[in-house]
């Protein structure tokens, strides 16, 4: 037995009962939300070309692959609940791994758990014209409940509930939706490429693929900052690595999982945009209604009954990726506090159905106060630049691991390394430069709730060795 399979097993509470195919759901259904269906309207917007629109998206495809293939090293190696949280605490120090735990814990899993059921919400109201923003059921002053809030709540409330009633409980969940998601949007790739394709489209956006404005500088920042929006579709792929500790044959399984699931989500995404462009001229997909550019281009084909078809499809994604986030999120608090860096009841385990049900629950509680709020699009917005910066750091750990613990077991070596990984850091660093300077709103906000964490962390280690004392 490995020291990472003594330091799992000594949890009894949690089982190993995900299989690859389980592993493989979850990181494909975490990834496969709204985003892939809408952010091409925004993305096009930015670079004004059908070309860096697709650049961006491989860019984003591929920096994602080395991402999903350096962390199959650490997972293999570290296969324990908590993924991120424990590669950055095993090579940075207990600080970085709570500065991870506390950012992904007040906004990045609760708020995109609040946002894309949110989402689920308003692609309901298609057919349940009651559940809207402007429907109230409570109202004080400038606050309020709508009727699209209760919905989301309610998502929120029963997916929590579905993933304490037992692990097999929750990837079944997962493995039924994401196979239908990944169908929706197969279909979509197929009716766009069979039936969807205009001339006149194919004619504007091929003729001058390129039409690069400006400087090679400009396609540089042009490109780098649109990636917000693709990398934001293609987050929450290492969420296989939360659950880490439940995999049945993690030194397969999991860098197995983040490949294929990485892989195969990638591939479906660039052949969505292909299809859009080749379905409407850039103009088209810049000024999409609402930004639904995949409902724009089944209505192509489908007419009117086009509208109702990708609302569902948003619904069954959005529902899909909910429990995905659900599920893998509680495990990050849930190993915290097993360090002594969180409420400590976020530790209990149901000793029926083998489940961190506190910190599933406590999870549930934060992401529905955000969802009041209604500022949950607000917060994610100003940490894209904290998520992409614990990405770099927790491959720039890779480095460190092999040099600080040599004679870990390493049932998996990164494929590309040191070159691979290398390229990551320099491309992703790349990025965060770019956001700093030409989105400061969005950078500073999201380094300031990092920086919060360190007095919290000094607070709750003071805490804990009062308490041993």
């Amino acid at each position: 037995m490995d020291q990472a399979d003594a330091v799992t097993n000594s949890k009894p509470g949690l089982v190993k009962g995900l299989s690859l195919l389980d592993g493989t759901t979850l990181t494909m259904g975490s990834m496969i939300g709204s985003g892939v269906f809408i952010v091409a309207a925004d993305i096009s917007r930015q670079v004004q070309s059908p070309g860096l629109m697709m650049l961006t998206w491989i860019v984003t495809a591929v920096l994602t692959l080395i991402a999903a293939l350096s962390y199959g090293e650490l997972s293999a190696a570290m296969p324990r609940a908590g993924g991120q949280y424990i590669y950055l605490r095993e090579a940075f120090g207990p600080l970085y791994g709570f500065l991870y735990g506390w950012t992904f814990f007040t906004v990045i899993q609760t708020g995109t758990i609040a946002a894309v059921a949110v989402a689920f919400a308003k692609f309901l109201g298609y057919f349940l014209p009651a559940v809207s923003t402007r429907n109230y059921l409570l109202k004080l002053g400038p606050f309020g409940l709508t009727t699209q809030m209760a919905v989301a709540i309610v998502v929120i409330v029963f997916l929590t509930w579905v993933n304490t009633r037992g692990l097999r409980t929750g990837a079944i969940v997962q493995n039924v939706f994401t196979i239908a998601k990944v169908g929706a949007l197969a279909g979509l790739i197929a009716l766009g490429v069979f039936l969807g394709r205009r001339p006149e489209a194919i004619q504007a956006n091929f003729t001058d693929f390129w039409r690069a404005p400006g400087s090679l500088w400009d396609v540089v920042r042009l490109t780098g900052v649109a990636m917000v929006g693709a990398l934001f579709s293609s987050d929450a792929w290492h969420s296989v690595t939360l659950a880490a500790g439940e995999i049945k044959n993690p030194k397969r399984d999991l860098p197995l999982s983040l490949a294929i699931g990485v892989g195969t989500v990638s591939i479906l995404y660039l052949g969505c945009n292909l299809v859009y462009l080749m379905a409407l001229p850039l103009s088209g997909i810049m000024n999409a209604p609402e930004d639904r550019v995949a409902t724009a281009v089944i209505a192509q084909v489908l007419g009117p009954a086009a509208t109702a078809i990708m609302a569902a499809a948003v619904m069954v994604s959005t529902f899909g990726c909910i429990n995905g986030l659900v599920l893998s999120g509680a495990r990050v608090y849930y190993a915290m506090a097993e360090d002594g860096l969180f409420f400590q009841a976020v530790r209990r385990v149901d000793p029926v159905h083998h489940t961190p049900y506190v910190s599933l629950w406590v999870q549930c509680l934060w992401a529905c106060l955000l969802t009041l709020t209604g500022r949950y699009n607000d917060l994610l917005d100003y940490v894209i630049f904290a998520v992409l910066l614990f990405y770099v750091l927790t491959i720039a750990g890779l480095f460190v691991l092999r040099r600080t613990q040599p004679g870990l077991e390493r049932p998996y070596r990164a494929f590309g390394y040191p070159l691979l990984p290398a390229i990551y850091i320099a491309v992703a660093g790349g990025i965060e430069i770019l956001l700093l300077i030409y989105k400061p709103s969005y950078t500073w906000p999201g380094l300031i709730l990092v920086l919060i964490g360190v007095p919290v962390f000094l607070l709750w280690r003071g805490k804990g060795k009062r308490s041993e004392a």
